[in-house]
């Protein structure tokens, strides 16, 4: 029995995990594991917690002589739960996350050592920055670097098998203060985007407000047995599947999406949701996705920051939660081709007080602002659709993009009928009636009559307007959160600032009637950026071209734009990002995408070589002397099928080998064409996998690892 029919074996005398007794649930662990408000109160001196609570709320300074005292209660909680160490929880420019671990013991002397946690501890820490990406800011001899706390964003603990650590989310930055991590630029956007909205709130005659950015990005994944995914070379290495051919059943029935959760799989999520709610984070959202083995979990909103930082958390205890269950979460954005990708969907909006500022008003002052913010994105978006199109930029999500739900690398802008009205009538010289929402009839007596909803879904459309926020739908799944956003709010502080210009002239007497003339105007200039139809079809496509939309289809094309002189103007007037900064991005990405493209062409060539070669060429040996044999024995029957079936199985032989030289050759050149000697070979491995022996095939098939967990 080979190793894939072994798997299923032991798959198969699981069985589902046994129903729970049902208990009456308590949700008091909620938040238990994160140094809270609640906590600061409990374990600071009055004064000091005060002092804090005012650095969190009101973005005052931390006055540096309370961090011993904060430091002290933060360990003195931490102890309290199994933690021995501290770590300064950052960002670095891989994408992931990175944490260096200090014990808080302190040997004083014969033997004897205590337990302490200094204020120069927390705020600052020294990582060796030599080793992480930097695009050219740092030499290699040039090691130092620092971590910086944030404490805007809860220090929490992370638990493992032997105990648990106390985690400070901390900024990364070099010895000469460059951003070497995304929360650094993060950071940076969020101070500039609330500056303009104070701006342009202040024109409106609105009192001053706390500004707060929000995000709720929904995590998609796919889970798959993990004694498949050892067998997988390409899925241990890469993340995605370097060849396998499609199943005769996979996502045409649509009868995944939404369907019934198996038991595995929901024993699964109920692990995942316990411990994220015990480290405070809102996942509220569980549901089968489209493909099968697809998942998606969905948080609450919450301020951007802490929303990246907990959507990192999210994805590394997915990775984790999946091991205890002996299955593997596969975060790449396209792990199986045919079927739908993975992506990260980007709710995105803008608080001032307790208005949302994308929530249409309920009177003509509101709506004002309502449609002044709204202009501000969409002239933003399309003067700068560019750069935002760079930060969906990456090999994972090539393979995603414009396919299976995801939306094209075009960017355009969906409002939906109601918004797409006003827009028109404001265009024309000013909006005097909307369409309503209205209610929807079922047509069934017993079923009550529904609210409809203003905005219909484009599920298309990279950026689309859903009622109180725009979803950004191009992101991939296994990516940061952060450098979508800090495009966004920058773009956006820049078309505020625009705009606040303008208004900030005009005459008291006429504001209505110049907010009119002017929002008339960015209407007619950045109108060809709002498409409200189907982003997937050829039409689309030729009119982007014809209204001058940028259309990036791969990575190389998409990071250009970072090297553009009026964006890299942009970045740094707001002091997001510096020229040396934006140029470490760009070759950074560069270099990433070059390598991850390298990594999968030799692991497809030694696959190829090593694992699909061998078997081939024992099936056509096979099939060689079975053919010979009917012909000596002079057999009438079957010769032809056995000659057909040969020869076949010789063209697609010589068809491998042919295509692993050409590979071979693409790998050898300093700019190979790999991609497309991978997909070449790639055809004609999947083309074997239809004809050769099921039961010697020695990689996990697609209609295994999509539908046995």
């Amino acid at each position: 029995m080979n190793s894939r029919m072994n798997t299923l074996e032991q798959i198969a005398k699981m069985g589902a995990p046994e129903a729970a007794k049902a208990e009456p649930f308590e949700l008091d662990f909620y938040g238990e594991d994160v140094f809270t408000t609640q906590v600061m109160k409990k374990y600071l001196p009055k004064a000091v917690a005060e002092k804090l609570l005012s650095t969190l709320n009101d973005g005052l300074p931390l006055d540096p002589a309370i961090a011993g005292d904060i430091a002290h209660a933060m360990k003195t909680w931490a102890m309290e739960r199994g933690a021995t160490h501290f770590t300064h929880w950052f960002q670095p420019l891989t994408g992931g996350t990175a944490e260096k671990h200090d014990a808080f013991l302190e040997p004083t002397g014969m033997g004897e050592a205590i337990m302490i946690f200094s204020g120069k501890n927390l705020i600052v820490g020294e990582p060796d920055a030599s080793s992480f990406p930097s695009g050219g800011l740092r030499s290699t001899f040039e090691a130092r670097g620092y971590t910086a706390w944030d404490p805007t964003s809860p220090a929490f603990i992370k638990r493992h098998p032997k105990g648990a650590t106390l985690c400070i989310p901390t900024a990364f930055c070099s010895y000469t203060g460059e951003a070497l991590d995304k929360k650094t630029p993060l950071l940076r956007s969020i101070q500039a985007l609330k500056t303009s909205v104070n701006r342009l709130m202040k024109c409106f005659g609105v009192p001053q407000a706390r500004v707060m950015v929000t995000l709720g990005p929904e995590q998609e994944y796919f889970l798959i047995d993990k004694g498949f995914y050892l067998q997988r070379p390409d899925l241990l290495q890469t993340g995605r599947t370097l060849f396998g051919a499609p199943p005769p059943k996979h996502q045409q029935m649509e009868d995944h999406y939404f369907g019934s959760i198996k038991p595995r799989i929901l024993a699964f999520m109920h692990e995942v949701e316990k411990e994220l709610w015990t480290l405070g984070i809102p996942a509220k959202t569980r549901h089968n996705e489209v493909a099968p083995a697809q998942f998606e979990i969905a948080p609450m909103f919450e301020e951007l920051n802490l929303a990246v930082d907990h959507n990192m958390i999210v994805m590394e205890v997915l990775r984790q939660t999946a091991e205890r269950h002996g299955l593997v979460c596969l975060l790449h954005e396209k792990p199986f081709a045919g079927v739908n990708g993975s992506g990260k969907h980007n709710n995105w909006s803008v608080a001032f007080g307790k208005q949302n500022l994308l929530e249409p008003g309920a009177d003509p002052h509101q709506n004002a602002i309502f449609l002044t913010v709204l202009s501000s994105i969409i002239r933003g978006v399309h003067l700068h659709s560019d750069v935002l199109r760079v930060t969906t930029s990456f090999a994972g999500n090539d393979h995603r993009l414009g396919a299976n739900e995801a939306p094209p690398a075009i960017v355009s802008i969906f409002l939906g009928d109601q918004l797409a009205d006003v827009i028109a009538q404001i265009e024309k010289g000013g909006a005097t009636s909307s369409k309503q929402a209205g209610t929807m009839r079922i047509g069934v007596d017993t079923l009550p009559t529904l609210p409809r909803d203003a905005t219909d879904r484009n599920r298309t459309s990279p950026f689309a307007f859903t009622g109180n926020k725009f979803e950004f739908r191009a992101p991939g799944s296994s990516q940061s959160c952060a450098g979508v956003n800090v495009v966004l709010n920058t773009i956006v502080a820049e078309s505020m600032d625009y705009l606040a210009e303008k208004i900030e002239k005009f005459d008291k007497n006429d504001f209505n009637g110049q907010l009119q003339k002017l929002l008339k105007k960015v209407i007619s200039d950045h109108k060809a950026i709002i498409f409200n139809g189907d982003n997937y079809s050829a039409e689309w496509a030729a009119e982007a071209k014809r209204r001058g939309l940028p259309n990036f289809r791969t990575t190389l094309e998409g990071i250009k734009p970072l090297t553009k002189k009026e964006n890299i103007a942009l970045f740094e007037k707001y002091g997001v990002l510096s020229k040396v900064e934006l140029d470490s991005r760009y070759e950074i990405y560069l270099e990433e995408y070059h390598r991850r493209v390298r990594i999968e062409g030799l692991l497809a060539l030694e696959m190829a070589k090593n694992i699909i070669l061998p078997v081939v060429i024992s099936s056509f040996d096979k099939a060689a002397n079975a053919l010979n044999q009917a012909k000596s024995a002079k057999v009438k029957m079957g010769i032809t099928a056995l000659s057909s079936y040969t020869e076949k199985l010789g063209a697609l032989l010589d068809a491998l080998i042919g295509g692993a030289n050409v590979l071979e050759k693409a790998l050898a050149a300093e700019h190979g064409e790999i991609l497309e000697a991978m997909t070449e070979l790639r055809q004609t491995v999947d083309k074997l996998e239809g004809i050769i022996d099921d039961a010697v095939w020695p990689l996990p098939k697609y209609r295994e690892m999509l539908f046995v967990y």
